[in-house]
């Protein structure tokens, strides 16, 4: 692959466990590019909100809808030709291949962290509905991304603007690229 000119994603999937930053990350990234974005979360159904809320981890069977809701909002803006940085855990293979599709225009970004920096996140956070009890079950659910994904893995172990620059630097997007359009 070496020699090729890499192409400018139309949209970056920002993955990682609960507490992971990923709508930091994501907030920031997409701010950065210029491009629009999408916090996953708000592509879950009701009940799966009520379902974590209650302390209960999701099931495959749950979170299905809700990874074909997003894959179809990223397929949508791709084909408007827009731009999203989309924050998803996609903790499976099997979830990143929904978002993904073998498609070489969406890319994964991996926040990785230790479960203690994470948990230490989750504790002193207010008002989310992910409570900091799943996050064990986070971590066993866990496959972080193979190198035939293509992934860009970062540690979550610095300020924000670093790990930012470090996504941007890793992905080589073309700068003329970077302020892409809003769909």
């Amino acid at each position: 692959m070496s020699g090729e000119p890499r192409k400018t994603p139309c949209a970056i999937v920002v993955m990682g466990v609960a507490g992971s930053g990923k709508t930091t990350i994501g907030e920031a990234l997409a701010a950065q590019l210029g491009w629009r974005y999408e916090d996953g979360d708000r592509f879950h159904p009701k009940s799966n909100v009520e379902k974590m809320s209650a302390g209960h981890s999701l099931t495959d069977a749950d979170r299905w809808p809700w990874l074909q809701a997003i894959a179809d909002e990223i397929d949508r803006v791709c084909k408007l030709g827009g731009k999203v940085v989309v924050a998803c855990s996609a903790l499976k293979r099997a979830y990143r291949d929904v978002l993904v599709r073998g498609r070489d225009d969406v890319r994964i970004v991996y926040l990785d962290g230790t479960y203690d920096l994470i948990a230490g996140r989750l504790a002193a956070r207010k008002g989310h509905f992910m409570p900091p009890t799943l996050l064990e079950s986070q971590f066993k659910t866990l496959q972080p991304p193979g190198p035939d994904e293509n992934p860009v893995t970062v540690s979550i172990d610095g300020p924000v603007e670093a790990i930012v620059d470090s996504i941007v630097r890793k992905l080589a997007i073309d700068p003329d690229a970077r302020r892409g359009r809003y769909s």
